[in-house]
């Protein structure tokens, strides 16, 4: 199954210790760009939260919030720098004879006295609780990718089916485009030399140069082979977004060649539609993991 490039997971997970919640979501890029934002305290974590993520997508630009709530005492401990209280008290005594009394309450107050010392943490256990919420929006993440893809291949095989018809189009048109000529040049011959005889060698001959320039033989059974491939490729499990891509890119040189070679408004106008579809496929095509 074909996965999108655009997708969005999230999972939640509350204790009475602490509530950690993960939310992803992403948009089309060429490669996997993992952007990251979450608490200081989690950074050393970061490593192993990208390889975990790599086994679950392979393109795009994944956005990822993760916000840590600690309910529990442990996460920091008070300091008292006695020290800087001691310099604090003396210039405060020196005050107080001028101007009064000043209590030991009112010295707590003053910066850096009293702080909040963040405790060393235990990274396994803290991984042991990221884990299962980082995997669980992972998946979640992962299937929003997977319906968004069936759907994506249903447009596409149906974009291809009327691309195909196109094609089939073009060849219809090629012989009717021939004799069409032959008519033509045959009346212009006899308009031009009136009742004089010309060999049809002669005319045989001028129409199968002409055919020669304008034959599209090649580039329609090339674009028919391209099409079923791109509708193979559809059936593959994932990854394939970079192969659809030149596929499409592929066709639209075939499509660009028919037009080139094309003397006939109706070939023309056909080919003009080629384009156009190839076109929309590969915007579709963009969107392919």
């Amino acid at each position: 199954m074909i996965k999108s490039m655009t997708g969005f997971g999230r999972a939640e997970v509350i204790t009475k210790e602490r509530k950690i919640t993960v939310e992803l979501k992403s948009v089309n890029h060429r490669y996997l760009d993992l952007s990251i934002k979450m608490p200081r305290k989690l950074v050393f974590l970061e490593g192993a939260i990208r390889n975990l993520m790599k086994t679950y997508m392979q393109r795009g630009k994944v956005d990822v919030f993760i916000t840590y709530e600690d309910y529990t005492l442990s996460c920091g401990a008070l300091k008292y720098n006695k020290e800087l209280a001691g310099e604090y008290l003396a210039y405060i005594r020196q005050m107080a004879e001028e101007f009064g009394h000043v209590k030991a309450g009112a010295l707590s107050r003053y910066p850096d006295v009293l702080t909040m010392e963040e405790q060393s943490v235990d990274e396994d256990a803290l991984w042991a609780v990221l884990e299962a919420p980082l995997r669980e929006a992972c998946e979640k993440f992962a299937q929003s990718r997977a319906r968004e893809g069936e759907n994506l291949k249903n447009d596409l095989i149906a974009k291809l089916d009327a691309l195909d018809e196109k094609v089939s189009q073009v060849e219809a048109r090629s012989p009717e485009v021939v004799d069409s000529y032959r008519e033509k040049l045959e009346a212009k011959v006899h308009e031009l030399l009136e009742d004089s005889q010309i060999e049809d060698s002669r005319i045989a001959a001028e129409v199968v140069l002409f055919s020669d320039k304008i034959c599209n033989d090649e580039e329609t059974v090339r674009l028919h082979s391209h099409i079923q491939g791109m509708k193979k490729m559809l059936e593959e499990k994932e990854g394939i977004g970079r192969k659809l891509d030149f596929m499409a890119q592929e066709m639209n040189r075939e499509a660009n060649t028919i037009l080139s070679k094309s003397s006939d408004l109706i070939i023309s106008n056909i080919a003009i539609d080629l384009k156009t579809e190839i076109e929309k496929i590969r915007e579709q095509v963009q969107n392919v993991e």
